[in-house]
């Protein structure tokens, strides 16, 4: 077969819970959740957040982004942007990275626009984020996020947090088992005939970060938003922020479909049961990560229960 020939997929292939599916599936889940496990142990929010994020913001804004307040509103939305691309790898967005592979496996099989399903992705996403956007705008200064003072147990910002990742870890969980056939897909019917579905949800949850995230530079662009009371700098300063967390994941998706050749695609097409594999397993990795960091490691932060963490 010539190296640009396209290779037919199995007429039931699907990047979510459409099949085929692998022949080991509790395994692959189980080793999934695992990884997730081993992540959330190792994972250091010291090194990410400040030698990682806040040396991007500082280098991308020329200045020190903790301490500077922002001055107006050009300057606010240039610092949604910006902060948002320096959190790409902390953990209330690295979940996001699990939507990689859903659209990886989408592009497997036949010519499409790359495009597309970014587009999809940002449709749910800004959706969220921009009604995020305007009731802090609204309402900012009475929400749990807007206060930053430190406490000996939970916070009610942490509360918060814990619910908002918490039900993003468990859809992207669910969905995870739906990709690799070990739960029916309730929705079976709708996705068939909205295939995009699946990409707007997963583009709703990365929006729904906003609705936890605890990141430092992120209540710098909140407490802003919240005191301006301005609704369109709200929904503007939200929305440029979850474009900015995605950029890195794009980039990576557009490198994997593009850059490559199709040698990614070509590789999933040759045997279908791998989309599904490769989709199930980032979204079970990614699920895990964020309600084992987000609910289970915070209480063990605090003392409440014990969890397994290294500490560098």
């Amino acid at each position: 077969m010539a190296v640009g020939q396209q290779i037919p997929v199995h007429p039931q292939a699907g990047f979510f819970g459409a099949g085929p599916y692998p022949a080991r599936r509790a395994v692959i889940a189980l080793t999934a959740v695992v990884a997730g496990f081993v992540l959330t142990a190792i994972w250091s929010a010291p090194f990410v957040d400040s030698v990682i994020g806040d040396s991007v913001a500082n280098g991308l804004l020329g200045y020190d982004a903790k301490a500077t307040p922002i001055s107006s509103v050009l300057a606010g939305t240039l610092f949604a942007f910006v902060s948002g691309l320096a959190g790409s790898f902390t953990a209330c967005n690295i979940a996001a990275f699990g939507a990689v592979a859903p659209l990886v496996g989408d592009q497997a099989g036949e010519k499409r626009s790359a495009l597309k399903p970014l587009g999809w992705i940002a449709a749910g996403m800004l959706t969220v984020s921009v009604a995020y956007g305007v009731i802090v705008a609204l309402v900012g200064t009475r929400m749990p996020q807007f206060d930053t003072a430190k406490t000996t147990g939970l916070s009610p910002r942490s509360v918060q947090s814990m619910i908002a990742f918490g039900v993003v870890g468990l859809v992207f969980l669910l969905m995870g088992l739906i990709a690799l056939g070990i739960l029916r897909n309730p929705f079976e019917g709708f996705t068939r005939r909205h295939p995009a579905a699946p990409l707007v949800l997963m583009g709703a949850l990365i929006g729904g970060f906003l609705i936890g995230r605890p990141y430092p530079l992120f209540r710098v662009m909140f407490r802003s938003a919240a005191e301006q009371h301005n609704v369109l700098y709200g929904a503007a300063a939200f929305a440029l922020q979850s474009l900015g967390n995605i950029v890195v994941m794009a980039v990576l998706f557009l490198i994997l479909t593009r850059a490559t050749g199709g040698r990614v695609q070509r590789w999933l097409a040759a045997k279908p049961a791998r989309i599904a594999t490769v989709t199930g397993v980032a979204l079970l990795v990614g699920g895990t990560f964020t309600l084992l960091y987000w609910d289970v490691r915070v209480l063990g932060r605090l003392g409440i229960i014990w969890f397994p963490m290294i500490n560098w």
